[in-house]
């Protein structure tokens, strides 16, 4: 595919993958735009139509991925704002944290207390999650302008 390459598919190519970066300004930007530059031009450029699905699955993955996240980390946010909504004393783990003789004491009245270790684990995971984003449209940017066929990992294959 990297042979026959023309200049204009390989920049409409790399628009498609800087495009996404048009979710700082627009909502859903990162959706919009490449959708609206793929959907012009895929008939027309068998390379633009590759990178213009590479990019929207990316995309959506990375959406997916931080929702996961997102509904995950709301029982730690809770528990730490109300941390007596998830009392386990009534499912009879009021010793779950001494378990193995290994003990893992929190103060209750602490609002950093065992609800917020999992919360900034999962914080840790969104922001990565954002890195990945930057890091790797950055990556298909450049690979793509340069006739290369770049392929996102961790990528959910939602447009074949």
């Amino acid at each position: 595919m990297t042979e026959s390459v023309t200049k204009h598919e390989r920049n409409l190519s790399a628009l498609i993958h800087a495009s996404t970066f048009s979710k700082f300004f627009i909502p859903f930007g990162n959706f919009i735009i490449p959708l609206v530059l793929w959907t012009a031009n895929k008939k027309e450029y068998e390379f633009v139509d590759h990178n213009g699905k590479q990019a929207l699955n990316f995309q959506i993955s990375i959406l997916l991925y931080s929702i996961l996240v997102g509904m995950v980390s709301i029982p730690f946010f809770l528990g730490g704002i109300l941390p007596n909504i998830f009392d386990f004393d009534h499912f009879g783990l009021s010793n779950i944290h001494s378990f193995n003789t290994i003990n893992f004491h929190f103060d209750s009245d602490d609002f950093f207390g065992p609800w917020m270790i999992p919360a900034g684990l999962l914080g840790l995971a969104q922001s990565a999650i954002f890195v990945i984003n930057i890091v790797y449209t950055i990556l298909a940017t450049i690979k793509t302008n340069e006739g290369e066929v770049f392929e996102y990992p961790l990528t959910i294959k939602f447009i074949k």
